[in-house]
């Protein structure tokens, strides 16, 4: 996701972005359903991108804001996008980086499987003894196949409300696995893990890097300024899951990356549908002091990473470049406004992104370079890890190995059925249960 802070009636983010252009927009004149509906109707009309392609359908119709907002967007670019989620949902997240649940990334592998890619320390998963590489057989007394094959997935897990309980079994190896986890508070790292590599003489650091929130800023700061000590000559950063989140963070992430190289210049331009253009920006690099002005980046990718970790490689491009590994990417070239009504958020699409040379519309996301499976069997950050392995073979020949150019099918395969059965809304945005 791709999304500028602003002010509205209700929140005040502490970090701003434009800030004098940010819309306020007027709250509804009263709650109920109708109210709900007809201001995310307004909201739309005023600030959807693709408010021409949307239907004259009547708000009163529908019996939820979700429902109405599902009903008019335009399909055939916006499935997911634009969305709605509770107002303390999107404040615990944007600003500390948390969510109600059990605490862990899945992947789907084929159409039959689900297994654990990513497991958040001191969460419920944690302590059940759920790790990466794990197959997920049972969700709350249904089989994951059959969870898949009626595309139940998005609603198994039940409401994110703390104190809700799951039932999990689980093959780790060749031992099953059984527990009831009771969902609360988890906090996802922003900045997962770091290390660094020795790379016949050269020094490369390695990040993964999880989602683009305020707390995001320290973090990244910490990570590179231990890069710098290190002396890191050439980086790897893994964006496999990470779904997006602040332009700002974004914009502070490639600046770490390329500092003087890019310094004042154009990293996006965003432009508005025609009843918003005076809104048209754009920001530019800037050089932070724990730079590491490297002239190449490699970046791991999956279907999972999307929007501002698009943003990041999109707006990069044009001055460094830019070695995809792994998978391609998601595939959102546009980012949303939010606007509160009722305890609740609006988030539609409201602008397009570009970077320096105009490149935008990548709907169908960003192919790997050097194709590359995600290593479930070994753990993040381990040299053997198959798409760690692959960029650190691309960075020691130049050149992709034997064994990626096996992996190009799979890649197109697996993206096919990671858009089919992918969480919506705000689920696609933090990618954690």
């Amino acid at each position: 996701m791709l999304r500028k802070h602003l002010v509205t009636t209700s929140i005040v983010f502490s970090v701003m972005f434009f800030l004098s252009a940010f819309p306020v927009f007027a709250q509804p004149s009263d709650c109920s359903t109708n109210g709900q509906n007809f201001f995310v109707r307004d909201v739309l009309r005023a600030f959807y991108l693709w408010y021409r392609e949307m239907p004259n359908t009547s708000p009163a119709l529908f019996d939820s804001p979700e429902a109405y907002l599902d009903a008019v967007r335009y399909l055939p670019l916006d499935q997911s996008f634009s969305y709605i989620a509770p107002k303390a949902t999107t404040e615990a997240f944007y600003s500390n980086s948390q969510f109600i649940g059990i605490g862990f990334s899945q992947k789907l592998i084929g159409k039959t499987s689900l297994r654990i890619s990513q497991v958040f320390p001191d969460s419920p998963a944690s302590e059940a003894g759920l790790r990466r590489g794990d197959y997920l057989l049972v969700i709350n007394g249904r089989r994951v196949e059959d969870i898949l094959a009626t595309r139940e997935l998005g609603s198994i897990y039940g409401p994110s409300e703390i104190g809700g309980r799951v039932e999990l079994s689980w093959r780790a190896g060749t031992e099953e696995r059984s527990a009831i986890v009771t969902k609360r508070l988890v906090t996802i790292p922003t900045v997962s893990q770091t290390k660094v590599f020795d790379l016949d003489g050269r020094i490369v650091g390695y990040l993964h890097f999880r989602n683009f929130v305020e707390p995001s800023v320290v973090a990244l700061d910490a990570a590179f300024a231990n890069f710098r000590a290190t002396g890191v000559q050439d980086l790897i950063l893994d964006l496999r899951y990470n779904g997006g989140g602040l332009i700002s963070v974004a914009q502070h992430l490639a600046g770490l990356i390329a500092g003087v190289r890019t310094n004042t210049k154009v990293f996006v331009e965003f432009f508005h549908n025609d009843k918003q253009t005076e809104r048209n920006r754009v920001s530019r690099f800037a050089d932070p002091m724990e730079a590491l002005d490297l002239p190449r980046v490699v970046v791991i990718t999956s279907g999972a990473s999307a929007s501002a970790s698009e943003l990041v490689i999109n707006g990069l491009r044009p001055f460094i470049p830019v070695t995809i590994i792994g998978e391609r990417t998601y595939g959102k070239p546009v980012g949303q406004y939010s606007f509160n009504f009722c305890e609740k958020v609006v988030f539609p699409v409201s602008f397009e992104t570009r970077n320096a040379m105009g490149a935008a519309n990548y709907f169908n996301g960003f192919p790997p370079d050097c194709p590359a499976g995600d290593g479930l069997n070994r753990p993040l950050a381990h040299p053997e890890e198959n798409s760690l392995a692959e960029a650190l073979t691309f960075l020691r020949t130049d050149a992709c190995s034997q064994s990626s150019t096996l992996s190009a099918r799979s890649s197109v395969l697996q993206r096919i059925e990671t858009r089919v059965f992918s969480p919506k809304g705000f689920r696609q945005l933090i990618n954690a249960w």
